[in-house]
């Protein structure tokens, strides 16, 4: 091979981002890994230098159901049309947890690692990707307590559980579609990443987790279900348990998903050109 035809064959052509883009996935996909690498080393902080180590994704959520059950269960008395609290909850609490933690882990991941943005060039989406991607590891860990609460009120496989893979993924794409705008606020308003706490603590009050949605009045559910985190809850209570699948708010929420993900990753790719510049 000549000189020449070697140099043709290795130039790098560096050209601007559109301004109104989407993100790019070729890219995210040359970068994978450096996803990987990220994303290991955060599951090896998140548990590093603790007694109980990964035992506490299932520790966790066990005490959340135990409390929700003596409180909403045993003093308030909550109807649940005679399912059992506990595994009423147990099933809506997961995948709850995962998501806000995934949630709160992606929408501050610029400002955390502000130390990086500035050094060296790489998808800034990755960091969004990393606590979206690492989270399913306390997921999966916790998913035991589901299996043992199914076990222990005998409830078996069924039909349902057919819909469970478009469930799992609309519950990694709610989180990451908000994280998308929040990230880009947080950017140029700090207050955005305080605010957003504030209202996740909040926010699982208008989630149908201590609760089954049938307490809503019928007057408000369609309003309701523009919430997309009722989709998914209502979507793994009805695999999981073998209900009939609510697909008003299930199809509602991945609607509201899909395009709070199209209009985040645009406007994502905006700001990422400024990102160093603002932060």
């Amino acid at each position: 091979m000549s000189e020449q035809s070697y140099i043709d064959t290795n130039v790098t052509v560096i050209e601007p981002v559109a301004p109104w883009g989407f993100i790019d996935m070729r890219e995210l996909a040359r970068y994978r890994d450096l996803l990987y690498f990220m994303i290991w080393r955060s599951v090896k902080v998140a548990y590093a230098q603790s007694i109980g180590g990964i035992a506490w994704a299932i520790v966790q959520p066990a005490v959340q159901v135990l409390v929700f059950s003596l409180i909403f269960g045993g003093l308030l008395a909550v109807d649940t049309g005679g399912i059992p609290y506990p595994l009423l909850s147990t099933v809506a609490v997961i995948p709850w947890s995962y998501m806000s933690s995934a949630m709160s882990g992606a929408s501050g991941s610029l400002v955390t690692n502000v130390h990086l943005l500035g050094k060296i060039y790489f998808p800034r989406a990755i960091f969004l990707i990393t606590p979206i991607v690492g989270s399913l590891i306390s997921f999966l860990v916790s998913s035991i307590l589901i299996i043992a609460v199914l076990t222990y009120y005998g409830v078996g496989i069924n039909m349902q559980m057919l819909y469970l893979p478009f469930v799992f993924l609309l519950m990694m794409l709610t989180p990451l579609s908000i994280a998308l705008w929040m990230s880009s606020l947080a950017i140029r308003f700090r207050d955005v990443r305080i605010v957003m706490n504030y209202f996740m603590r909040l926010f699982i009050y208008l989630v149908p987790v201590m609760y089954p949605s049938e307490k809503i009045p019928p007057e408000f559910r369609d309003l309701y279900i523009l919430n997309p985190f009722v989709g998914v809850i209502e979507g793994f209570r009805s695999c999981l348990l073998g209900h009939p699948m609510m697909w008003d708010s299930l199809l509602t929420s991945a609607s509201v998903t899909i395009f709070l993900f199209i209009t985040g990753g645009i406007y994502f790719r905006r700001m990422e050109r400024v990102i160093v510049d603002v932060i």
